[in-house]
């Protein structure tokens, strides 16, 4: 089986036929994604959250119980008097193959249902891998994975996170630029080398999604996220609560936008992109490194007392403060999540940044703003993968599983 950019049900991403309000598939999902959102919920909660009856919520779970998707265990309270409302879990042994191929490395993870994160590897590459070879060790490491941590497991489908355009409608890479990937049914390819259903998407969409859901922007509905990583910064939208994708997928490419630049000093490029001028690249350069995942650039630049990098990390807070302040103009969001290299930067000049955004933007759309660095750390695109590939499982348990 394979898929496109199919997007999680509850935020613009819906199912290929998600059941209808009320019925039992409905009530089942219901259960299902309140203990993989939420965490372990008694039966008592459930009731109380769904407006289910008690004798409707254990038929559920035994359901749920009886697929695999849940375990249900009694807690054990000292001096408590009478029986406890059982505890219901989502299954660790039911995962999502979670992965973000970059420049200069493939991430991949094997990710709960409860959404522990059971095994996790980063892969460098001597050179910059072709979809063939993301394909191929995708299947490699799953492979492995069975003789070890995965045996007693069963994989729900794959989700990508792909660094560039991803069409909406099926999931092929129309242009991935630093990865030098032009129109490949990547999602198709993933699916043939590993019999498991796999869905592709953007990666800074996918990681708008799983800070709204679960990390900075949780509880809040209108929020901008940008993403900084090897192949450059991408963005991505939840407005009301949702994920905007735009008319082919694209939206959110603040990478490609030219930043307001006031003073020469500040551009390095005659006419560049914000990616361009706000770069991992150049941060690594400075602390002297050729390559690094988030938290090793993360710990040298925190730690290094160079004029040079200091300098170079106000400069890029500068530049970013610009092209923020144009997204707060245009879309008015309660807030602004930075994750990657950004959230290093956030962290760093998080006053500067804020004192910046508000001097460019209009007043009122600036007055409440509020931005943050990710919440998920180098798990969030990750997780935003895993969403992705349990999406259709969450929608219908009863048909999926």
């Amino acid at each position: 089986m394979t898929g496109g950019a199919s997007t999680p049900y509850s935020e613009g991403m819906p199912s290929q036929s998600s059941p209808a309000l009320g019925t039992r598939p409905h009530n089942l999902s219901l259960i299902l994604r309140l203990v993989h959102e939420n965490g372990a919920q008694s039966r008592a909660a459930l009731t109380e959250q769904t407006g289910l009856n008690r004798s409707t919520i254990a038929d559920l779970v035994a359901e749920l119980v009886r697929r695999g998707l849940v375990d249900e265990r009694v807690p054990d309270v000292a001096g408590r008097v009478g029986r406890p409302s059982p505890v219901v879990t989502a299954s660790a042994r039911i995962v999502a193959i979670a992965v973000n191929p970059e420049v200069d490395a493939i991430e991949i993870a094997a990710v709960g249902l409860d959404r522990s994160i059971l095994v996790r590897e980063r892969l460098p590459n001597e050179t910059v891998p072709t979809p063939g070879v993301v394909a191929a060790t995708i299947a490699e490491r799953i492979a492995a994975w069975r003789e070890g941590p995965l045996a007693d497991a069963r994989i729900a489908a794959i989700g990508v996170a792909v660094p560039g355009l991803v069409r909406a409608s099926d999931g092929v890479v129309r242009n991935a630029p630093h990865l030098g990937w032009t129109d490949v049914p990547l999602a198709d390819l993933v699916s043939a080398a590993t019999s498991s259903a796999a869905f592709v998407d953007n990666d800074a969409t996918l990681g708008a999604i799983a800070e709204h859901r679960y990390g900075a922007g949780r509880g809040i509905d209108d929020v901008v996220y940008l993403n900084g990583g090897a192949s450059g910064i991408g963005g991505g939208l939840i407005v009301n609560g949702k994920p905007v994708a735009g008319a082919g997928g694209y939206a959110g490419e603040f990478g490609q936008n030219r930043p307001r630049i006031s003073a020469d000093a500040d551009r390095r490029t005659a006419d560049g992109v914000l990616e361009a001028e706000v770069s991992r690249r150049l941060l690594l350069d400075a602390v002297g490194l050729d390559t690094a995942d988030d938290e090793t650039l993360d710990a040298e630049l925190s730690e290094s007392g160079s004029a040079v990098v200091a300098d170079e990390i106000t400069r890029q807070a500068r530049v970013l403060a610009g092209a923020l302040a144009n997204a707060v103009n245009v879309l008015n969001p309660a807030l602004v999540v930075l994750g990657g290299f950004l959230a290093t930067i956030a962290d760093l000049r998080a006053t500067q940044i804020a004192d910046d955004v508000r001097a460019l933007a209009m007043p009122e759309s600036a007055e409440t703003l509020e931005i943050r660095p990710a919440a998920l750390g180098a798990d969030r695109l990750l997780i935003g993968a895993a969403e992705l590939a349990l999406a259709d499982l969450l929608a219908d348990p009863g048909e999926r599983s």
